[in-house]
């Protein structure tokens, strides 16, 4: 029941609930003992600038959304979790908007935890983003993955 999206913002909109709600239909929740979640949203201060606006592109969506996948079957068998929903948003946002959505069910605490933190890890280092930061400071351009 997992859900795994690449989503232009505005265009489809998902919840970390929704995400959470969708991975206990798996056949495996009667397995399971463990739900982790996590929403990685826009902060809108630094230390030295508040930011204004965020842009978050990549320049391949389906290779990108083909990353994601690799990352989450790598996760699925490492750390032998059931199920790993993620939502990645692009587009413009502000301060408070989701960015980034995972949700994973495993048998135990343990191993669903370290299957998250790696999830989250490797698709902030790994995956091709461009995110465009537009403060009081100007524009910073900040390259991720590819």
């Amino acid at each position: 029941m997992a859900i795994v999206k690449l989503v232009e913002k505005d265009e489809e909109y998902f919840t970390i609930g929704d995400l959470i709600e969708d991975i206990k239909k798996s056949r495996r929740v009667d397995e399971a003992g463990a739900i982790y979640s996590f929403e990685g949203f826009v902060r809108g201060k630094e230390e030295n600038f508040k930011l204004d606006k965020l842009i978050l592109s990549t320049p391949d969506k389906e290779k990108a959304l083909e990353d994601i996948n690799n990352i989450i079957e790598s996760a699925k068998i490492k750390y032998n979790v059931f199920e790993i929903s993620v939502v990645h948003f692009v587009g413009e946002f502000y301060t408070g908007d989701p960015l980034f959505l995972v949700v994973i069910l495993g048998g135990h605490r343990g191993e669903t935890y370290q299957a998250l933190n790696e999830v989250v890890e490797r698709v902030k280092h790994e995956v091709d983003f461009k995110k465009e930061e537009i403060s009081n400071q100007g524009t910073k351009t900040i390259m991720a993955g590819g």
